[in-house]
């Protein structure tokens, strides 16, 4: 009688898991970035959210990836269409701006403002963020280089965010993993993005708490 008693507890605990886990939705992702993550010269099955998601799903984390880039975008015009951009519903967003910033030379202060105002209008909406960071070209020189440098760990620190230091981390600096223009990354390269960014957004992700499917 005792072990048909742990039998049926043991049998009402593991329904009631797997129906916590049936009911649990899928994170609901967007990637707010440029043409970095749009996925420029690429299928659309090769852009950065793509892949990232399938990488995710493959650690066993199911997640919805929206693909929010936009070729040419700086950090103002990110925050300019943020409200459009970041759908009802959205958990989390991975932010990846700054590059257009940079290699136009814009005023450093101008990127850390509209990247300020973008992480604190998402944490307003209950909307947890992950700073993708981005390093100044060296012929901008070092005076330039050191204030747009600062700009995401000292945001991340400010506003305690997730910062991922370095988005091409791996590909800047490897030809063969960049387009002919010297800039954007090819499918390979997005796949390096991906394998080196995929543990910091696994630690991020985790840190969410689960998102329950309507009934």
């Amino acid at each position: 009688m005792f072990l048909l008693v742990i039998g049926l507890a043991f049998a009402s605990f593991n329904g009631v898991a797997m129906a916590e886990a049936a009911s649990a939705s899928p994170l609901k992702l967007v990637v707010l970035g440029d043409s970095l993550t749009a996925g420029f010269g690429l299928p659309a099955s090769a852009a950065f959210p793509v892949r990232l998601q399938q990488a995710l799903k493959e650690k066993g984390i199911a997640a919805e990836i929206v693909n929010a880039g936009v070729s040419g975008d700086t950090a103002s015009g990110g925050r300019d269409r943020l409200d459009w951009s970041i759908p009802q519903g959205t958990q989390a967003v991975i932010v990846e701006l700054g590059a257009n910033d940079m290699l136009r030379g814009l005023e450093p202060k101008v990127t850390r403002a509209a990247l300020g105002e973008i992480i604190r209008r998402l944490k307003a909406r209950g909307i947890a963020v992950m700073l993708a960071g981005m390093y100044a070209a060296p012929n901008l020189g070092e005076p330039y280089g050191k204030a747009f440098n600062s700009i995401y760990p000292e945001l991340a620190k400010k506003y305690d965010v997730a910062l991922y230091p370095f988005f091409l981390d791996g590909v800047a600096d490897n030809s063969a993993l960049k387009q002919a223009d010297g800039l954007h990354p090819t499918a390979a390269g997005v796949d390096v993005i991906v394998q080196r960014i995929l543990p910091s957004v696994e630690a991020f992700v985790k840190t969410l708490p689960p998102v329950r499917a309507a009934l």
